[in-house]
């Protein structure tokens, strides 16, 4: 089955995510690639789609909104996907427990009619320069700590779940 693990990414941390996640797919047998969704020509081409971003105020970044709307009709037929790189991991205290909230509003944001089989959030790297000087203050007094929150192993189970759901359809 060929898959498409297409990204919109600001920093590369969702691009290393789908990275990973075309790679686990792959290692499944399934026929996966990992693509920027603005370089996406034919999204027909695809019998099946893990679609991700980056999420800045709680959106998508902009290409991938913008390949959703311009493919619904593709996507609504076949089977997706979609995850959220955002910040979570890097947050302290309630400010982390607010997190899983984010989900709703970020679908909220997505096109209307987009149907997905599973939403995931993951964490990506978070560096000093990544954020503007009055935002980093921002970010150190909510207790914000800079570093990779990467969880591969999240990534790598969520991605071998995608991979056993699609084998059993073929």
């Amino acid at each position: 089955m060929d898959v498409l693990v297409g990204y919109a990414t600001a920093h590369g941390s969702t691009r290393t995510i789908a990275e990973r996640t075309a790679a686990v797919l792959g290692r499944a047998g399934l026929t996966a690639e990992a693509r920027p969704l603005a370089e996406v020509g034919d999204a027909g081409a695809y019998r099946a789609f893990v679609l991700g971003s980056a999420v800045h105020g709680q959106e998508w970044l902009p290409p991938a909104r913008q390949f959703v709307r311009d493919n619904l009709d593709v996507l609504g037929a076949r089977p997706v996907w979609i995850f959220s790189v955002g910040m979570p991991a890097a947050l302290r205290g309630p400010w982390r427990r607010m997190a899983p909230r984010e989900l709703p509003v970020i679908e909220e944001g997505l096109t209307p009619g987009l149907r997905f089989r599973g939403h995931r959030l993951f964490s990506g790297v978070v560096r000093r320069d990544q954020l503007p000087r009055a935002g980093r203050v921002f970010f150190r007094l909510v207790g914000g700590r800079f570093g990779d929150f990467r969880d591969w192993a999240a990534v790598d189970g969520w991605a071998a779940g995608i991979a056993g759901e699609l084998r059993a359809e073929l």
